[in-house]
């Protein structure tokens, strides 16, 4: 079997980060949405430990991307493309944080680790990670 150079490896790497910040934020608005009916910047500064301005940065380039509209002193909403994304991702995080639990990672650490493994796993490795769950049903 022929592998990919190692420098594909941490090209792919890269590419994962650049993405993560943006799934973690369509994400979270998606449930706070949810949770309370509306997504502020203050609630995602909160949430992330980071302050308004950087917010502000992430929400700026959400609305380019076309993934959000946010107007001053109101609610940041998502767009379709927007919720599409935040869906994919919560499957995708959901199919991991279950894994963990199944192999028998304590809760807590499930949750922390599936936070960050979400963003780095192919579909090929997600799609056999829901068979893995099947057969463990």
């Amino acid at each position: 079997m022929n592998s990919l150079p190692k420098h594909e490896y941490f090209k792919r790497v890269r590419q994962d980060h650049q993405t993560e910040l943006v799934e973690d934020y369509v994400e979270e608005i998606a449930h706070l949405h949810a949770k309370l009916g509306e997504a502020r910047a203050s609630d995602l500064a909160e949430c992330f430990g980071v302050s308004a301005a950087a917010v502000s940065k992430v929400i700026a380039k959400l609305k380019r991307d076309g993934l959000v509209i946010a107007r001053p002193y109101r609610g940041i909403f998502l767009t379709a493309q927007g919720e599409g994304l935040a869906e994919r991702v919560a499957q995708r995080h959901r199919v991991v944080l279950d894994t963990l639990r199944a192999l028998g990672v304590p809760e807590e650490v499930a949750r922390a680790d599936s936070e960050g493994i979400e963003h780095h796993c192919s579909e090929e490795t997600v799609a056999a990670m829901r068979e893995f769950l099947e057969r463990q049903r």
